[in-house]
Formats: structure tokens, C-alpha cells, sequence
């Protein structure tokens, strides 16, 4: 461990053993009837990176020596459902100082193959249900991967090569191989290509912990300052159990599962992972007397609030909900506080590239779309060379400063973009319009390639669909445009109505009123079924694009 000074440095497998070590017996991961505490987490993921480091994966250059695109790692997929090996795939994996990464399991080969090349793939660890898609892309690759081959029911046989998992645990040195891992180490998070290909965003492990890990206090941004603050607050907690809903493939899982870590708290997952089921989660609720669930926007909660009118649950236990990854309306928001009137709601805003940046409590009196930033959290001009102060007119970029990633994997024109230098501040830009209000919170107006220019005026589409998901008949809605003769674009509303419920462009249009000028209304609506999202949660623009081509 690291002695109680200034400079700690923290990597991930480093917090989740210093957690371990003070409450081993107290439950780490809990999905149906399968308990692991967190000795035994602990164990299982030295097992593994046994294995990895045998198979001779690990570090092979120190980033002293690289740029911020490059790494010297070698690096391991995860094509998992939310389980506990995906968790052991992460930690497992830092401790043998290899660089883990999502992988999003609803790719088909041509996108599996894209991402596993473009990672320069070593290693594979998978459910057996995606032995098919696997099998299919593995002479695509440059070289044949490591394939650790984890059973899930589904009856499908090892693939060719591949080993399996928990045959690999048990033959493994349970004590860990003889590396040292480092702050520098790498923690690797591929973004969704919702708008574009995935790209692999590349973190110093103790700058990911501070941006988004744990290493801050939700709420006050207090830093953890060493091992033994950090063993001290286990110790200390009240080892309670949260329920995280969304694919750990999901950077916002993985940042809530390590702030569940760093308490020494119990990290509960339905057991339904191939499709969000409501019933499933308020049995798990009920079950495990959860505090906390996590949920990603609109999507989440309308089924669940369903749910509870066709059913009734004990949840006396449930405290508070964590949102993020997509907004939660007013609406919705009401909608649960009058069904559970003393929860606490947090919705939280970041990105793969910034780690979180800003917040919104129940408690707050503010719009959906304000929030209260962090301390390294500012908006740049429109030129991108200052920083803005509170009150600045005019709109500007959402940027954050302190601990940003190293770059994005392979790609140095796309870190010098992403990642500029002003005034010798080195800030993330990922790409998000704000404005920086007098009273210091800051509005967020959307991502600006999801910008749509109709008749000269520039309107967000995150602002359009937060004034249309509101209505009552509206389940679910995604904006996108197409082209005008008249206005160049126009905008297109994909709606998913309620159950039982039908919805017109009238309705929508005066509803929409109440919040958002006339040029931005939708000119036309388009029903659909379903309105298809990632399993993420954030909304699918090139869908959306293809409906509205379509029709």
C-alpha cells in the first residue's frame, strides 16, 4: 500500500485489493443465487491474471515512452453480458497490467471484427452465446487471440482453441503473477459508435478513479486522498447493496460499479441480462432490500413505473436513483417522486472522454437539462481557445480540465482535436454545446453532430426530444432531420407511443410549445413500435436516420 501522502496515486485492481483486504467477507457481487464476497472476487481475478500473464499478455513498454494515442499494453476483450466474470475480466486484467475494453455484444461480425482489429485484440474473454458471431471474424484478425470461453446455459460447445473459463481459474497460481501494476496502467473504454466507429479512449487507471471511479465523493467532489482513507471508509460503511441495471459494457456501469467497490458495498445485478425486464429488477429489489438502483433515462423508468401498476412490490428499502446516460424529463422525474415521494434522484452528466462532469439532485431547483459542475468542470468559447465565465452570452463547448484521457487508441489527429492545450491546460472537448449560466450551473444544449440546421437556425435534438418525451402518450422519442427543399433540414420526431395510446404532430407540436420555440418543433412524426436504442440506453441516430429515410 501507499503511504498517507499528497501525491497517491491509485490504479483500479490497487482499490478493489485495499477494499478487499478489510472486509473480505462481506458480499462484493450478487446476481440471483450466486454470492461472491470480496475475498473471494479477489482471488478469482489474481487466478486470472495468472492465467493472462502465462499466456504471455501484460505491458511491454511504460508510458514514460509513448504518446497519448499509443499503448503498450496488451489488450483484452470483454463480450459479456452483466456477470460477474465481467467484472474479474477488468480487474483480473489490470492486475496482470494488461488493458481490458468493452466490447458492445449486439455487434454483428462485420462490427465485432472492426473493433477487435482496431484494438489489436490479444485476448477474448466471452459468453458461450457469442461463440457464433466470435467464430465467424477470428480469421479477420491479425493474430489468434487468447479465447477464454465463459459457460452461460446456452449449450454451445468451446470454440475451437478456446479454454474454459473456470477451468482456467482452477489450474491458476492463486497468489497473482509476479507484476507490479501501475498508476499509468491503462483503463480502456470504447465509445458506442451511436454517431460514428467506436473508438477507444484511452485513461490513466488513477486518472479514470479520480474523473470517475470512486476517487471523488459523489455530490461534494472530495477526493480520496490515500490507501488508508480508502480502507478506513469499507471499514467504516454500511455494506449495503445497489442494483446496477445497465450493460457493464456501459462506461457509466463500470464508474457506478467501482464507487460500490470503494465503499465496500455489495454490487447486485438482475438476473435477466439479454433484456431490460422490470419485474426482474423490483424482484431483485425487493429481494436484496436494495438502497439504490441505477437507470439510463425515460426508457428505463416508464417500464418500471408500469410495472408497479400491474403489480405490487415491497420496496420500502429503496432510497435513492442514480440516472445517466440518457435524460430523465420532468415528467418522469414527478412521476416517481409522487410513487416514492422521499427518493433522492441524481442525474449525472459525462462522457467517455471526460469521466462525470456535472450533476442534478432532486433536491435542486433547477431545469433538466442545468446542472452543477465539478471543480474542473468549465465551457471553452466557440473557438476553443478560453474559458468562459458564468453569465458569458452566447453558447460554447462543455470541456473539463484536471484528470482527461491520454487520447484516443491509434488515432493522433482525433487526440489533438479532442483533447486541446490552451493557455498550458490540457482540456477534453468531447463534442457537447453548453452554456454557462450567471448563477454558475451550466445548460447543456446537446452533441453538436447531432446538430440539425433548418431554415439557418441551429436546433439540438436532446433539447427537442426533452420537450416532446413529457407527453403522456409518449413512451419514448428520438429526433433526428431530414432534407427540406424549404429549410435544408427538417426536423423528425421517431415516436414510440404509450401502450394503448395513439399520438399526432398537432399533439406533439402543442405540447412541445410549452418549451421550445416554433422553428424547432417537429415538422412530421413518425410512429413506430419500438424506438431502438443501444442496450446502453443512448439513443440509435443512425435508426432513427434509416426510419426516417424510409418513410
Amino acid at each position: 500500500m501507499t503511504g498517507a501522502t499528497a501525491e497517491t496515486e491509485f490504479t483500479l485492481i490497487g482499490v478493489f485489493e485495499t477494499v478487499a483486504g478489510v472486509v473480505p467477507d462481506r458480499v462484493a457481487l450478487s446476481q440471483g443465487k450466486r454470492r461472491q464476497t470480496y475475498g473471494e472476487t479477489a482471488e478469482r481475478c489474481r487466478r486470472l491474471a495468472s492465467y493472462l500473464h502465462a499466456q504471455g499478455l501484460g505491458a511491454s513498454a511504460e508510458r514514460s515512452d509513448l504518446d497519448g494515442h499509443d499503448s503498450g499494453q496488451d489488450h483484452v476483450a470483454l463480450l459479456l453480458y452483466n456477470s460477474p466474470e465481467y467484472l474479474e475480466g477488468m480487474l483480473g486484467g489490470y492486475r496482470a497490467r494488461t488493458a481490458p475494453f468493452n466490447v458492445n455484444y449486439r455487434y454483428v461480425g462485420h462490427e465485432l471484427a472492426y473493433v477487435l482489429r482496431d484494438a489489436s485484440t490479444r485476448a477474448v474473454i466471452f459468453h458461450s452465446t457469442f461463440a457464433p458471431v466470435l467464430a465467424g471474424v477470428l480469421d479477420q484478425l491479425d493474430e489468434s487471440p487468447v479465447l477464454l470461453q465463459v459457460d452461460d446455459g446456452s449449450g454451445i460447445p468451446l470454440l475451437p482453441g478456446a479454454v474454459d473459463y473456470e477451468e482456467a481459474l482452477a489450474g491458476a497460481d492463486p497468489s497473482g503473477p509476479l507484476v507490479t501494476p501501475n498508476p499509468d496502467d491503462l483503463y480502456v473504454l470504447y465509445t458506442g459508435g451511436t454517431t460514428g466507429m467506436p473508438k477507444g479512449v484511452l485513461w490513466r487507471q488513477h486518472d479514470i478513479f479520480m474523473a470517475a471511479m470512486g476517487g471523488t465523493r459523489v455530490g461534494t467532489w472530495e477526493k480520496v486522498r490515500d490507501h488508508a482513507e480508502l480502507a478506513q471508509g469499507a471499514v467504516d460503511g454500511p455494506g449495503i447493496s445497489l442494483v446496477v441495471m445497465p450493460p457493464l459494457m456501459h462506461g457509466g456501469a463500470q464508474w457506478t460499479a467501482f464507487h460500490i467497490f470503494r465503499d465496500g458495498n455489495t454490487l447486485v445485478m438482475p438476473e435477466s441480462v439479454r433484456h431490460f425486464d422490470a419485474a426482474d429488477v423490483w424482484n431483485t429489489v425487493e429481494r436484496e432490500r436494495a438502497v439504490t438502483i441505477t437507470v439510463i433515462g425515460d426508457a428505463m423508468v416508464r417500464p418500471l413505473l408500469a410495472e408497479l401498476d400491474r403489480k405490487s412490490y415491497d420496496l420500502s428499502s429503496l432510497l435513492a436513483v442514480g440516472n445517466g446516460g440518457a435524460p430523465l424529463t420532468p415528467t418522469v422525474r414527478d412521476l416517481l417522486l409522487e410513487r416514492f415521494p422521499n427518493l433522492f434522484i441524481t442525474d449525472t452528466v459525462g462522457a467517455s472522454e471526460t469521466g462525470a462532469q456535472m450533476n442534478l439532485a432532486s433536491t435542486d431547483n433547477g431545469r433538466a437539462t442545468t446542472f452543477s459542475p465539478g471543480p474542473d468542470t468549465c465551457v471553452l468559447d466557440a473557438s476553443r481557445t478560453r474559458v468562459v465565465n458564468p453569465g458569458h452570452t452566447g453558447e460554447g463547448w462543455l470541456a473539463q480540465s484536471g484528470s482527461v484521457p491520454l487520447g484516443y487508441l491509434g488515432d493522433p489527429d482525433k487526440t489533438a482535436q479532442t483533447f486541446p492545450v490552451i493557455d498550458g491546460v490540457r482540456y477534453s472537448v468531447p463534442g457537447d454545446r453548453a452554456v454557462h449560466l450567471p448563477d454558475d450551473r451550466i445548460q447543456l444544449l446537446g452533441r453538436d453532430s447531432q446538430t440539425i440546421n433548418t431554415g439557418g437556425e441551429k436546433v439540438f435534438v436532446e433539447e427537442v426530444e426533452s420537450a416532446i418525451a413529457g407527453h403522456t402518450s409518449v413512451a419514448d422519442v428520438v429526433v433526428t432531420s431530414r432534407p427540406s427543399e424549404r429549410w435544408g433540414q427538417e426536423v423528425v420526431a421517431v415516436i414510440q407511443p404509450v401502450e394503448g395510446k395513439t399520438i399526432s404532430l398537432a399533439e406533439v407540436r402543442e405540447f412541445a410549445s410549452a418549451s421550445i420555440a416554433s422553428y424547432k418543433m417537429p415538422k412530421d412524426v413518425i410512429v413506430v413500435d419500438r424506438v431502438q436504442r443501444s442496450p446502453s440506453g443512448k439513443a440509435d441516430y443512425r435508426w432513427a436516420k434509416e426510419v426516417v429515410s424510409g418513410a
